[in-house]
Formats: C-alpha cells, structure tokens, sequence
C-alpha cells in the first residue's frame, strides 16, 4: 500500500470517527480491508482508492470506515465496575429520577456484548431500589454491520466464550442449529440499538442519566476527543455520569466539559457551562 493511500484512508477515518490511524498501523488498515478487497476484486488498497476517488459512493465509503473500527469487545469487560454501576450508581439514580425512570446510553457498543452484559446484571440484581424501576438502555455504534448482530443478539463460540460464566450462557442464550448462540429474546427486547456518531455534532440523543463511552475516546484525536466529551456533557441529566475504560483517563485534556466524579472511580460528570465558557 503507497503512503498517500494510507493517508487518504487514515484521512477519511478521521473525518468521519475521529479516529487517528498512526503510521505504524498502515498493517492494520491493510488486514481490516482485506476482506472487502477480495469481495470487490481489488488487489490492493490503493486499486480500492482509486475507485473512490473516480466513483465517489457514500454507503461504500461508510463501509470501509467501519471496517477500519477497533472493535475489541467481551461480555462482562471490567465487570467490578459493572457491578458498582449497578449496586451503588444506579439505585442513586432511581431515587432521584421523575416517576422511577433511569435512561443508560451505551456509546460506542460495538457488536452488543456491553449493553447485554448491563442487561444480565439488571436481571439479577436484587436490590430494593430497583425493583419496579423503568431502566432504558439505548446502545449505539456507527457501525451498521456490528449493530446488525448486536440486535439479533447472535455469538459465535469464540464470543461466548470471553467473559462469560457458564451459568450465565445457560440461563440467558439459546443454542441455535447454526452453532450460533442467540441472546434472550426477554434481554434483547431491554435494549435500544441505533445507528449513532459520536463525532456528529447534530446527532442528539436526548438527556441520559448514565453514559458508558469505554474504550472509545483514547482512538480519538484530541480536537475531536474534546467536542466528543462537550456532547456527552450536555445529554448527561443533572447529577449523571459518563464512565470510561478502565484505562482512559481525561487528565490532560484543557478546557474539557467532563471532570471526575465522586460517585466511582473512572466516572465523569458534566463541567458546569458557565464554568465552561469562563475556562474557554
């Protein structure tokens, strides 16, 4: 693959995503296009441009975005946090709601395994707090192939088998003829999946009481890093959190509109505006 080929896909990406392909991973844009290059019938990524740029086509560009995604995802990531989420976090969130309704937005879900491991917790937590809670999750990724199995709530073995107990398989996924594992219709029914950018400054989801954004911002550049945080800052509801990977951190960011919160640890809440406009 030529450089400047590389360039105009690390370009796109980072147009449309915000992410930022370094140099070093030109390997990795060759290996995630791979098998769109034998579907299509070109030799290489730059035979793939080429056609791109003299035939532009928006779906087919989206296309390969998304296949240029990281997409690292088990079942139950970081489940000691998950768990705090649910025993501590949220009954919080329930006792200060209007009517008992709690909105989680899962950003960034990828093929699913996130928004269903909430969904597993919530069916097992016995907590007071919670019960007769209306609790929403809406999961969002801009990716529509990986939204595609993650509404269908399908898992190869390999899936299944990363992070998730025994126990859990059995109670909550049927074994279909395929070899395929199918989540719950019950669980698949609790969750919202849509087709979402983060990076779009117009799409606005309404106000959230907890945003789970794992995993996603440390594959941003920083300008877009920044306006990604103001937009989870302004649909987070008073008092809300935003929850990052368990290795993300914002401390070196200036001016940011999200701060750390007290409510557990990696936990961000909204930067009040004013103090956001007098810090800008």
């Amino acid at each position: 693959m030529q450089e400047a080929t590389f360039h105009e896909l690390a370009d796109l990406a980072l147009k449309q995503t915000g992410q930022a392909i370094p140099v070093s991973k030109a390997y990795l844009v060759e290996a995630r296009l791979a098998h769109i290059l034998r579907r299509e019938g070109f030799a290489t990524p730059d035979d793939l441009v080429a056609c791109l740029n003299a035939r532009p086509n928006p779906v087919f560009e989206a296309e390969i975005v998304a296949a240029l995604q990281t997409r690292t995802t088990w079942f139950f990531r970081d489940r000691e946090r998950l768990n705090q989420l649910v025993s501590d976090v949220l009954p919080e969130r329930v006792r200060h709601s209007k009517a008992g309704r709690v909105r989680i937005w899962c950003a960034g879900v990828s093929t699913g395994q996130e928004a269903y491991s909430l969904a597993m917790l919530l069916k097992e937590a016995d907590i007071p707090a919670l019960k007769g809670a209306r609790i929403d999750i809406t999961a969002t990724d801009i990716c529509r192939k990986a939204l595609d199995q993650a509404r269908g709530g399908l898992y190869g073995h390999f899936e299944i088998q990363t992070g998730l107990s025994v126990h859990r398989l059995l109670a909550n996924f049927e074994r279909l003829e395929t070899g395929h594992w199918q989540v719950s219709e019950e669980l698949r029914e609790r969750i919202g999946f849509r087709q979402h950018n983060l990076v779009d400054p117009q799409a606005r989801l309404g106000q959230f009481d907890i945003i789970l954004c794992r995993n996603v911002l440390s594959n941003m550049d920083a300008s877009r890093r920044g306006a990604v945080c103001e937009g989870l800052a302004d649909q987070l509801q008073p008092g809300g959190i935003v929850l990052l990977g368990e290795k993300e951190t914002l401390s070196a960011e200036r001016n940011c509109a999200l701060e750390p919160s007290r409510l557990m640890g990696g936990a961000f809440s909204a930067v009040d505006k004013t103090r956001r406009t007098q810090a800008a």
